[in-house]
């Protein structure tokens, strides 16, 4: 790992979706400290900004969180310099640990790589880390913008999973 710190990058239409929607949830849901006093860069919390827009609405939203919950924010805020894959052996880490479903689940993408950068697969690598239930990803699949037809083949295939 070096000096990198695992993030993700978001590509977003900011006509759907804005970036004050997107920093709401980013520091709703994730652990602004260091836990255990862990200081490695790997788990540390970042975030980082593209343009000086960006930045600007990073920090104010930091420093109304920060009011919010009384508890100092260790998130750095940083320029975007360059974005790194990871290595195949940790993309969709958690998943892979249900093989069984993992298996079944590859066999509804053209290729590995459509399967790692889908929907599905990021959402279920959240679930099985118990982050939302089998309910709601049921539920979120009609909001993805697939066709009729993919829709009821996620929704068939994802109801005979095995866990």
């Amino acid at each position: 790992m070096g000096d990198h710190t695992e993030t993700i990058q978001i590509d977003y239409d900011p006509n759907i979706l804005t970036l004050e929607q997107i920093l709401d949830v980013f520091w709703r849901n994730h652990r602004s400290r260091n836990a255990n006093g862990y200081g490695g860069r790997q788990y540390m919390s970042l975030l980082l900004y593209h343009n000086e827009s960006q930045k600007k609405q990073a920090y104010f939203m930091n420093e109304e969180c920060s009011k919010k919950s009384h508890i100092e924010i260790q998130t750095e805020i940083k320029p975007f310099e360059t974005f790194y894959l990871a290595e195949a052996k940790h993309q969709k880490y958690y998943l892979k640990r249900y093989k069984s479903a993992y298996q079944t689940l590859l066999t509804l993408f053209s290729s590995h790589d459509a399967f790692l950068h889908s929907t599905l697969a990021a959402r279920l690598n959240g679930f099985v880390r118990e982050f939302g239930t089998l309910a709601h990803v049921r539920q979120e699949i009609d909001d993805w913008g697939l066709s009729d037809e993919e829709t009821e083949l996620l929704k068939v295939t994802f109801t005979k999973l095995k866990w």
